[in-house]
């Protein structure tokens, strides 16, 4: 089942909106049904999201992504919980249940404990009706616990699972030309680093230079990736199905 695993990385701009950074509802919706259409198919999915920090920060009454460790932590803790409950309840009028995985980098730097991680994530993804819904440990992560942001996390989930392809679901529709055109298809990813632009989200701290750097390593480990915009899902089918969206980064 492994090469036939497709991960989703959600990024929290797809999730929060972008003036409070609470959940956006609706863009909730559109993801949960292309996710979940996908998995009726028979498609195994694993979700690496984003969003738990940026739909805490309004509980803290905060103004933008925070920067120390502690406001961090204390968003994470308060948000981890909504968003896992928004996902639950949407999950399930699909008849799907979600799981949900915290990890920190010390838990795939360890052999045993990755061998442990793996082994939870192929017993959920074999019970066809589980989506394993990873995220980053927030709460507990300090600088040398952490994977550096999502995108980095869920290309090595996508290595660990041997998965067949990497989905990076952004604000963006991908990789942008200077003139504001798509890179459709990339072969050598050097080929496009003058095109990368280390912009972010106030609610996220992940930007186009942290996504290819996670897509070299998924490359590196045969996997193929895409970046597209999560504000399209519905588009998710045609990306998995080899079709033309956003931008495929082949090996």
């Amino acid at each position: 089942m492994s090469e036939e695993i497709v991960v989703i990385k959600i990024g929290t701009g797809v999730l929060t909106r972008e003036e409070d950074g609470t959940l956006d509802e609706a863009s909730l919706v559109r993801l949960v049904t292309s996710v979940s259409e996908l998995m009726l198919r028979g498609v195994p999915c694993v979700m690496v999201s984003s969003g738990a920090v940026g739909a805490g920060v309004s509980a803290l009454a905060l103004d933008g992504y925070p920067d120390d460790t502690a406001s961090r932590q204390a968003c994470a803790a308060v948000g981890q919980s909504r968003l896992m409950h928004a996902y639950e309840n949407l999950f399930q009028k699909f008849r799907l249940n979600v799981a949900q995985i915290l990890l920190t980098a010390a838990d795939l730097e360890s052999d045993k404990r990755r061998d442990h991680v793996m082994n939870t994530l192929h017993r959920l993804i074999g019970a066809g009706n589980i989506i394993p819904i990873i995220n980053e440990n927030d709460t507990v992560a300090v600088r040398e616990l952490r994977f550096g942001d999502n995108d980095m996390l869920s290309a090595k989930v996508s290595k660990l699972l041997g998965a067949r392809l990497l989905v990076m679901l952004s604000t963006v529709d991908g990789l942008q030309r200077p003139d504001g055109s798509v890179v459709e298809r990339v072969e050598d990813i050097h080929s496009v680093a003058d095109h990368v632009r280390d912009d972010h989200g106030k609610f996220s701290i992940g930007g186009m230079a942290s996504k290819l750097k996670a897509v070299g390593v998924a490359l590196d480990a045969g996997i193929e990736t895409v970046i597209a915009s999560g504000r399209k899902p519905q588009k998710l089918e045609t990306i998995v199905n080899g079709g033309a969206s956003g931008t495929r980064f082949t090996p």
